[in-house]
């Protein structure tokens, strides 16, 4: 055996015996998002992303993947972010995808985002008029955990 097969072996039998830490589940973030839900109870889920597309926390039924959403939320979150910044020079604050079988919301949420999912039949309105301050709120739970994480 080579010294390097065999420090190749070493290192996969560390990676393979050290289990992978599981997060904390953030109970204030996850408070806000089944709060939400019971306010508007025809949404599908909820999902609050870092701006790199790590997943912080979600209210989703099972068969929609969170770790996905998150990622896909954070590129939306970019491309809009830079469209908005191109176009007039101002900020982002939200972005809405109308499909036709539901739509999505993405709200920025401080250093994160608040993805919302919710069928054809919820009132676009309603849905801002409550989802947007459970961003605010979420962005502030987040900003008091992580002060580092907050722009100076």
């Amino acid at each position: 055996m080579t010294v390097r097969r065999k420090l190749l072996g070493d290192w996969k039998g560390k990676l393979a015996k050290e289990a992978m830490p599981v997060p904390e589940r953030n109970t204030a973030v996850l408070t806000e998002l089944k709060a939400l839900r019971e306010k508007l109870p025809r949404l599908t889920g909820t999902v609050v992303a870092s701006s790199d597309g790590m997943l912080i926390e979600h209210d989703l039924p099972a068969h929609i993947e969170p770790t996905g959403i998150a990622a896909m939320a954070a590129a939306q979150l970019s491309l809009s972010y830079r469209l908005a910044t191109t176009a007039h020079g101002g900020g982002f604050n939200e972005v809405v995808v109308l499909g036709t079988e539901g739509q999505v919301v993405i709200y920025a949420a401080g250093y994160t985002s608040l993805t919302v999912l919710a069928g054809p039949e919820v009132n676009v309105g309603r849905l801002h008029l409550e989802s947007r301050p459970v961003a605010r709120a979420i962005a502030e739970h987040l900003a008091m955990a992580h002060p580092e994480k907050q722009p100076e």
